[in-house]
């Protein structure tokens, strides 16, 4: 018996070792390529006239989608910051998706608001529109609201869809901020590429916990006070300065954010917009539309902007993370699994043969096999058979290699953007970097693995969390 456990501790250490190494190693390369792919994007853009776009002749026209349930808090200064972003020829769509509150009567006071008749098609599928709204004040002329039955954020982008008749869509989530020059920069790839039809652009989200917002704006930037939104903070940047920049220059692109992407319009109703049965429909959206485009052997790119083009509101405590990451989870379970054609077919390209099994293994099964080896090391240590060297040397080249990792995005961030401008933020954030592997990520990885045993039970529940607002 005791032979029989020294064997398979040996051949347990042995495969937790060698998944380590892979695992890091794999972060290791999409921090080089993301290194690559962020000098060369700082280098192309350094001498860019974004106000060339405005003026431009072939600018594609655009409508900014943002889906609003129960917002009515804040709908009349996102409107109004919408309003406002740099871009010319471009509409603003507001899905009143059913709110049960007064966000609609907001919106009908403040921006004089009448019913029109306006035509469209159901092209997609969703819950009956009840009327289309736009000002009588030739100042909000750029503004249409669309007041619909409730059925969920996929639902309420697929009547925007719908409703609209321009080139280009953005979609965001009503309570997102978005830079004034944001909608010039995700266009930009759509003005540039020649040889390869660009379907979507996605840009980098930053968080706006503690930031001072005024009229909608941010005006003062600040690392956020509480330490559950600041860990958030340094994931953030983790994901989207290193590991999407690196995936958008091997083409393999998983994901643009819900907060905010750019897409053909054409193309997604073509491959049959917003999937209403997934709680992950942004990530389900880009699969979809990639495939689409593969299967008919076009030639097509998905961009990635790291310019900080978007803030939003994360969850400030641990319950609302819960539901946050367990929606996160489900939702990639639910497009790993629509879509699981993908997994090593070279019909798809880098799509199939890497960004695809890369997201299966490393952004799915990678942390229940952590959990699993957790469990295992607890149970030999209960048992008094754990190899106390192994361990120790095993989790400290774990730690170090996190935290170096983690420092090292935040020096990506501070050479190239440098959005926080005190010296004792950035060293907050070190320090965060320092802790995050004892207390944030053993707490993410718990809510992980329960998005998993939820997708299990058949939960499925949106999962929203409840906004404390921007301070």
């Amino acid at each position: 018996m005791r032979e029989f456990w020294e064997i398979l501790g040996l051949l347990v250490n042995n495969a937790v070792f060698i998944l380590t190494v892979i695992i890091f190693s794999a972060y290791l390369l999409l921090m080089i390529f993301s290194a690559i792919s962020l000098r060369k994007y700082l280098r192309k853009n350094s001498y860019v006239d974004y106000n060339a776009i405005i003026t431009s002749p072939i600018a594609p026209t655009l409508s900014v989608i943002a889906p609003a349930y129960n917002e009515s808090a804040t709908i009349v200064d996102n409107i109004r910051t919408l309003l406002s972003l740099y871009y010319n020829n471009f509409e603003i769509v507001v899905v009143n998706d059913g709110s049960t509150d007064d966000t609609m009567e907001k919106i009908k006071e403040t921006y004089e608001l009448e019913k029109v008749n306006y035509y469209f098609d159901y092209r997609l599928p969703c819950e009956r529109i009840r009327g289309v709204y736009k000002s009588k004040n030739r100042s909000f002329k750029k503004l249409m609201v669309v007041d619909k039955r409730n059925g969920g954020k996929a639902d309420a982008l697929n009547a925007g869809l719908n409703v609209t008749k321009n080139e280009l869509v953005v979609s965001i989530d009503a309570d997102s901020i978005m830079e004034q020059d944001a909608l010039l920069k995700l266009v930009k790839p759509f003005l540039e590429q020649k040889e390869k039809k660009v379907i979507g652009a996605g840009g980098v989200i930053r968080i706006a916990n503690s930031c001072e917002v005024t009229g909608g704006h941010i005006k003062k930037i600040h690392l956020p006070g509480k330490w559950l939104p600041r860990a958030q903070v340094m994931e953030y940047t983790r994901a989207f300065l290193m590991g999407r920049m690196a995936w958008s220059e091997l083409d393999g692109l998983l994901l643009i954010s819900g907060a905010l992407g750019m897409f053909d319009r054409e193309v997604v109703i073509q491959a049959g917009g917003y999937n209403t049965k997934t709680v992950g429909e942004d990530m389900e959206l880009v699969v979809r539309i990639r495939r689409y485009m593969a299967e008919r052997n076009i030639d097509y790119q998905v961009e990635y902007i790291p310019d900080p083009l978007c803030w939003t509101e994360v969850p400030s405590t641990i319950k609302d993370l819960a539901r946050q990451r367990s929606r996160w989870t489900r939702g990639t379970i639910e497009t790993l699994y629509t879509h699981r054609k993908l997994f090593l077919n070279r019909k798809y390209g880098k799509l199939g043969l890497m960004g695809y099994p890369y997201w299966l293994f490393f952004e799915w099964l990678a942390p229940i096999v952590e959990f699993i080896g957790i469990l295992w090391f607890a149970t030999l240590a209960i048992m008094g058979r754990l190899n106390v060297p192994f361990f120790l040397l095993l989790l400290g080249f774990v730690y170090f290699f996190a935290v170096s990792l983690s420092i090292w995005s935040v020096l990506f961030e501070e050479i190239t953007f440098h959005k926080y401008e005190k010296r004792r933020d950035v060293l907050k954030l070190i320090f965060t970097a320092f802790l995050e592997p004892f207390f944030y990520h053993p707490l993410v990885l718990v809510m992980n693995i329960k998005g998993n045993f939820d997708k299990l039970m058949k939960k499925s529940t949106w999962g929203s969390h409840s906004r404390r607002g921007f301070k």
